[in-house]
């Protein structure tokens, strides 16, 4: 079997390339760990995947920038340089939309995207929720490789999985993920409410040393 070709690699591991898209990515890239930045950027590429898997077009279906800054700036809410008080998929949706509206961006669309980043973390919701919601999800599910759930993981073949992992490796995503959750769970106990998934992570950190996702992963298709 012949891998892709340069041209269609070149495609996959292509971002927008939009100023929305570019202000996006000057915004998380100094906020975010090498780690968190990349899982950030994958999950997009890998919820455009699924979009071509569920046959929805880009421009028609769903607004491949919206895509993009949803994707991206799923996991601001842990950036080094937010205020910490709320839990992370709220606060990360806040400053999400926020950075949109100053920029342009007409409020619906800033709506879509804070719900896509808000609920990227309740399965059963999500998938409730619209078109982007549905994709943002199950791209970042994506990147954990079936651990949070395995509906779309064969979206994304071997050759696929190697390009966008050479462009944009993992770097022991899953324990950075988690340490930078756990460490602004703690912070304030607004932001590790009961049974939401940073206050779990916090409490099984405190007690296990692990969260059973961390161990979950370690069988996972991609393995971190």
């Amino acid at each position: 079997m012949t891998g892709p070709t340069r041209e269609a690699t070149a495609d996959l591991i292509t971002l927008p390339g939009t100023p929305l898209a570019d202000a996006v990515v000057d915004l998380i890239r100094p906020v975010e760990t090498p780690s968190v930045f990349n899982h950030s950027i994958r999950s997009y590429l890998f919820a455009r995947l699924v979009a071509g898997r569920l046959g929805l077009a880009v421009g028609h279906d769903y607004h491949d920038d919206l895509l993009f800054a949803a994707c991206a700036m799923h996991d601001l809410g842990v950036a080094s340089d937010g205020p910490h008080s709320q839990r992370f998929e709220v606060e990360g949706a806040d400053r999400a939309a926020a950075f949109l509206i100053d920029r342009g961006v007409p409020a619906a669309d800033a709506d879509q995207v804070w719900q896509a980043i808000a609920l990227h973390t309740s399965p059963g919701i999500a998938e409730r929720r619209g078109t982007l919601c549905v994709l943002v999800r199950e791209g970042v599910a994506l990147d954990f490789g079936g651990a949070l759930g395995a509906g779309h993981v064969e979206a994304v073949t071997d050759e696929q999985a190697d390009a966008v992992h050479a462009a944009y490796p993992r770097l022991d995503m899953i324990r950075s993920l988690t340490d930078a959750i756990v460490a602004q769970a703690a912070k304030n106990p607004a932001n590790a409410p009961r049974y939401a998934i940073p206050g779990e992570f916090l409490r099984e950190r405190e007690t296990f040393g692990r969260t059973r996702l961390e161990h979950a992963c370690r069988s996972s298709r991609w393995g971190n």
